[in-house]
């Protein structure tokens, strides 16, 4: 079972806001110490380029709004700061996280050492997170008892060649992650199969958009996402919310005539959808999208996570402290 983000309110501001079923709301995080390539990696992602100028980010949120075959799905990023001067937002980014993107620079042998902490730290919070949920509810909760937590490491700057390289190879780098315990924390991280799957490792170079499409679309597939996430697989829109609201009523009626057609075609025998095309995936980046507050992300928490039914007794009760 993920840990659902804080349900949108809106995907597109105040004007003709697109809802989003909070089943369909994600949010990934992405970690790692200071220019190591985290912020170039989600302009790849979200806009297909590199922006070579670096400035030290501080916090940034972005948006990605998505229809996928008639449904609306939500991508909310938080790319945070490598030089986190609060822990307490570090830890409460991964409370409320169901994605990690986890980057550290091939030519720095520090930041593949930061990375790893980060990955420890995300375990201690989700197990920590686990324990307090079956705590509050009296166990009542058991679907959270191995909770599933996507993540995936990446080793960006792979264009600089193998002399810069100064962190193990990636057959080592894959030793280390395997030589932990699948259930270190009593989180299962990625997949609940074979401890190869325990945790995704890519090598990557958001300059020359090198294996980065393949680096999302698994780390998408082991969260449970629709494949068509991942930037090569839909079509990107740059239309007002209002465009995007005819393109999803449109997809939908495309959608239910491609059904009536193909059960046509198979004399009403085919009960399965029509397979996916990438016609019917396109996406938006919100361009209003506003972080929710921290108050928000800790009454989430505490309503929603830590047994929000017993928010309003007056007894003390044990939380997962962000401290």
């Amino acid at each position: 079972m993920r840990t659902l983000s804080p349900p949108p309110t809106t995907s597109s501001g105040n004007c003709c806001p697109l809802v989003v079923p909070s089943q369909n709301s994600y949010r990934m995080v992405v970690l790692g110490a200071s220019r190591v390539g985290k912020t170039a990696l989600v302009s790849r992602f979200l806009k297909g380029h590199y922006e070579d100028q670096y400035t030290p980010t501080l916090e940034d949120f972005h948006r990605k709004v998505y229809n996928i075959r008639g449904d609306m799905y939500q991508l909310d990023i938080l790319d945070t700061s490598g030089n986190q001067p609060f822990p307490a937002m570090r830890r409460l980014a991964i409370l409320t996280g169901d994605i990690f993107l986890l980057v550290f620079s091939l030519d720095d042998r520090d930041s593949l050492e930061e990375a790893l902490r980060l990955r420890q730290q995300i375990l201690d919070v989700k197990s920590c997170l686990r324990d307090r949920t079956l705590s509050s509810t009296n166990g009542a909760n058991r679907g959270i008892a191995e909770m599933v937590v996507p993540m995936a490491l990446c080793g960006n700057k792979s264009d600089r060649g193998p002399d810069a390289r100064v962190v193990p190879s990636a057959r080592e780098v894959e030793k280390m992650l395997l030589s932990r315990s699948k259930e270190e924390s009593g989180v299962i991280i990625g997949d609940m199969g074979d401890v190869e799957d325990c945790c995704l490792y890519f090598e990557v170079s958001a300059r020359r958009d090198s294996n980065v499409d393949a680096l999302f679309r698994s780390l998408f597939g082991i969260a449970g996402l629709p494949h068509e996430m991942s930037p090569s697989l839909h079509r990107k829109l740059s239309a007002s919310p209002q465009d995007f609201q005819l393109q999803l009523v449109a997809s939908q009626k495309q959608r239910r005539s491609q059904r009536r057609s193909f059960r046509r075609m198979r004399g009403r025998r085919l009960k399965e959808d029509p397979p996916p095309q990438q016609e019917h995936a396109f996406g938006m980046i919100s361009p209003f999208a506003r972080r929710p507050s921290v108050n928000s992300d800790l009454k989430y928490v505490r309503s929603k996570i830590l047994g929000g039914h017993a928010a309003g007794q007056g007894r003390d009760r044990d939380r997962c402290s962000i401290q």
